[in-house]
């Protein structure tokens, strides 16, 4: 039996269609694996955090923001610094965990730590019936808690923060590196590191502020006149001083008072201050003195030793220091 030419046009006819139906459907499969697929969703989301653009990462996460928590991390350089520590950065093969949800790996390098963070999307719909879109699972942002001591300001990511009471929760995307530190001119805290992985809470950081050498220095100033005010009086306690010399003898000659050790200040932070003591030193009186009994005369020259306390206030670039001394 010989195939007519008609039968010929229309089986190489059907043939491509079937050929144009093949590559639609494969075309279709590989836009739904690459374009539309929850993969790609995680991809750009990772590309948004590197890029610093929150308002973007922000709603294809499908995230709020808590309330009353401090968006820093959220947006331009601090976020892009969050995200620069990420090494190795790779997207995982969507895991199916019910019949419209999955959960995307992304596993990465973290100060030489590898680590996984997982995000779970669903299946919305489609687009014109064809490509499937899915979504991040609706979630809220975790915060990270960064406090200084005695210090209403931190540099986190970069950035100056403000610490209202001395801590603030900043809120933040994830995965990301946080880092915060303080510099100022009396005090200083070393930088701290904390690694956002996912929805839970980070670990808080305390920042562990500590005087400046130059602080240091105005402190020691400060107490060296106060003690030198005090060797100039020319009595056996002088007013307002931490050091005296008890006698029963009689004064025979003039009273002179010198510092032979100043002490060394050290500046702890306090509760809501910072308190420097206990403070100890040694001064030196030198006079003559004759005995009540048998009128005999003779030179002093002894140590003192002193200890005192002395409050410390830091108001900008104005630092005071009020001894307290208690008899």
């Amino acid at each position: 039996m010989r195939t007519t030419p008609v039968v010929k046009v229309i089986a190489a006819w059907l043939l491509c269609v079937l050929v144009v139906v093949a590559a639609f459907l494969a075309t279709v499969s590989f836009l739904n694996g690459r374009l539309y697929g929850p993969e790609h969703q995680v991809g750009l989301y990772l590309d948004a955090l590197r890029e610093g653009d929150g308002g973007k990462a922000l709603g294809l996460l499908h995230a709020s923001v808590p309330e009353g928590s401090d968006p820093t991390l959220l947006d331009g350089d601090a976020l892009r610094r969050a995200s620069a520590p990420l090494e190795d950065a790779t997207v995982g093969e969507a895991r199916r965990t019910a019949p419209d949800r999955v959960e995307v790996p992304v596993t990465y390098t973290l100060d030489g730590a590898e680590t996984t963070t997982v995000f779970p999307l669903q299946r919305t719909g489609t687009e014109w019936g064809l490509f499937d879109v899915w979504e991040f699972e609706r979630t809220a942002l975790p915060t990270i808690e960064v406090s200084a001591a005695n210090s209403v300001q931190a540099v986190v990511n970069g950035v100056d923060v403000g610490l209202p009471g001395g801590v603030t929760a900043l809120a933040s995307f994830y995965p990301a590196a946080v880092t915060a530190q303080y510099q100022g001119k009396y005090f200083a805290a070393p930088e701290q590191h904390a690694a956002v992985t996912g929805r839970e809470t980070p670990p808080p950081l305390a920042l562990a502020t500590e005087a400046t050498p130059e602080l240091t220095r105005a402190v020691d100033e400060q107490l060296h006149t106060f003690l030198d005010g005090c060797a100039e009086q020319t009595v056996f306690q002088p007013r307002n001083c931490p050091f005296t010399y008890p006698t029963d003898e009689r004064l025979a000659g003039d009273i002179s008072w010198s510092i032979e050790e100043y002490p060394s200040a050290s500046i702890p932070p306090g509760d809501g201050g910072w308190l420097l003591g206990p403070l100890r030193g040694t001064a030196r009186i030198d006079t003559r003195l004759q005995d009540f009994f048998s009128g005999a005369v003779r030179n002093v020259s002894e140590p003192v030793p002193f200890e005192f306390d002395a409050e410390l206030t830091v108001t900008g670039d104005a630092i005071t220091v009020t001894p307290v001394v208690r008899y």
